[in-house]
């Protein structure tokens, strides 16, 4: 899509001035207005696919966005471009649904993208249909003039959708414009119920049944946190730590107040400094004094007597264990998790130059692929994708059941479709790194004596034909 020249130019400078904005403390009503005009930019490949050669022109429209759920908006997007085809009079009209994401934080400049899709009309008509599906991918920046005025600029890419033939999906249109935003709806917020709305409370976390002042800011005389209406306790030294009753407290005991005492949560038995504080030589939580085991390596997680634990008993303890359920008996790794599937297809690559799948099914006597076999495929496709020097070929191989020219034909057919598959999923795959080979029957594993033997010959094999680049490859 010509978007795509459009949107990273767009992000960038929303960003930008986004960062160099101050947050605004308004709250954003929840249901936009635009009227909107700018300008319709029309995909040349137009002229070659219909025969239509439109000029760019003025696109006026409207967008009304709804708030779902922050940051969330439904946002309705219409409009048409009046222009002209050759010597003829035209117009290309459009209307969609959109999902909009933009900041739940509200900003004075906030950026924004929005996916959707909806309906397109040409007149004259250049297709079969009346009209035409559209995706729309859109980006831009919302910017607050006032809490219920501001300005929207926005790019919009429009990918005409014909009703059948979905392969000719590549006729993309571009609106880029600006409009104004009026908002309605919200009203102001009291978090804290004080009476001071939010955008002028400089205390908005006031408890229920404070007196405040005019800031929102609760009155507290002796300075402990509690206001002066809930306080019972109103003469607390300074810095002390209080309850909810405004008393202060000593959690450990040691008769300094909490506020003052530099460690208040201090276990009992701990061996503390002269600040109050535990000692912990090993580092590993457990205060000397309640450690049995003194000298814990730095990172593991102990129990309550500060020896390390194992829980999983894959021989890492637990803390520097990042798999720490792994199943008993597994081979683990220094982090103590098992290799990945896209690791283990890695090393057998690197180490076979070949991959070799048993897991890869087809529909009874068809090329289709089985959807729980594409798993197995994603992770070829992903180490594949790391390097592209390599060729590969993709060779597909039946067990002995069915007539030999039968398999050789159903092994062709299936081999291409895994190819096919590769090639579409994974972009970075050339169609020239990879060759497809069926080869029937022709090379068992195994005798086809067995159910167990045809299915280890029923496979799919991804050979590297360039063994030398393999070579280099290999640490």
């Amino acid at each position: 899509m010509r978007i795509r020249m459009w949107l990273p130019l767009i992000v960038l400078a929303a960003s930008l001035v986004s960062g160099a904005a101050a947050a605004s403390d308004f709250q954003e009503k929840p249901i936009n207005v635009v009227p909107f005009g700018g300008w319709t930019f029309f995909d040349r490949e137009l002229k070659a696919v219909t025969g239509l050669n439109l000029d760019d022109d003025l696109y006026l429209g409207g967008r009304i966005g709804v708030r779902l759920l922050s940051p969330v908006w439904l946002d309705l997007a219409g409009g048409y471009t009046p222009t002209k085809a050759g010597d003829v009079d035209a117009t290309w009209t459009h209307l969609s649904a959109n999902l909009l994401l933009v900041s739940s934080r509200p900003m004075a400049v906030s950026p924004f993208i929005s996916l959707g899709g909806g309906i397109s009309k040409f007149v004259p008509r250049w297709s079969p249909d009346e009209t035409d599906g559209t995706f729309e991918a859109a980006a831009g920046v919302k910017v607050k003039i006032t809490n219920s005025l501001g300005l929207r600029l926005e790019a919009r890419n429009v990918l005409l959708v014909p009703k059948e033939h979905y392969d000719k999906s590549h006729i993309d249109n571009i609106v880029a414009g600006a409009g104004l935003v009026f908002a309605f709806g919200g009203r102001e917020a009291d978090a804290d119920g004080d009476g001071v709305p939010d955008r002028v409370d400089k205390c908005p976390g006031t408890m229920s049944g404070c007196t405040v002042d005019a800031n929102g800011c609760p009155i507290d005389s002796d300075g402990d946190g509690i206001c002066d209406a809930l306080d019972q306790c109103p003469k607390t030294p300074r810095g002390a730590t209080v309850d909810a009753k405004g008393c202060p407290i000593d959690s450990d005991g040691d008769h300094v107040w909490d506020g003052l005492d530099q460690c208040p949560d201090t276990h009992s038995g701990c061996t503390v400094d002269a600040a109050g504080c535990p000692i912990d030589s090993d580092g590993d939580g457990v205060c000397d004094g309640l450690d049995t085991c003194p000298n814990t390596p730095r990172g593991c997680t102990v129990d309550a007597k500060g020896c390390l634990g194992d829980s999983d008993g894959d021989g890492v303890c637990d803390g520097l264990d990042k798999c720490p359920n792994t199943p008993s008996g597994t081979k683990v790794d220094s982090d103590g998790c098992p290799p990945s599937e896209v690791r283990m297809r890695e090393t057998e690559l690197l180490d076979t130059g070949m991959i070799r799948l048993h897991d890869v099914n087809f529909e009874t006597a068809k090329a289709d692929i089985r959807p729980e076999s594409r798993k197995a495929l994603d992770v070829v496709g992903e180490v594949l994708s790391k390097w592209p020097q390599l060729k590969i070929e993709v060779g597909g191989h039946c067990d002995s059941r069915g007539s030999d020219a039968y398999n050789l034909t159903l092994s062709r057919q299936r081999v291409a479709s895994v190819r096919t598959y590769l090639l579409q999923h994974f972009p970075k795959l050339e169609a020239a790194q990879l060759t497809a080979k069926g080869y029937g029957e022709s090379l068992p594993l195994v005798p086809n004596t067995s159910p167990e033997n045809m299915a280890q010959n029923r496979r799919v094999e991804f050979t590297v034909l360039n063994k030398a680049v393999l070579k280099q490859l290999k640490p």
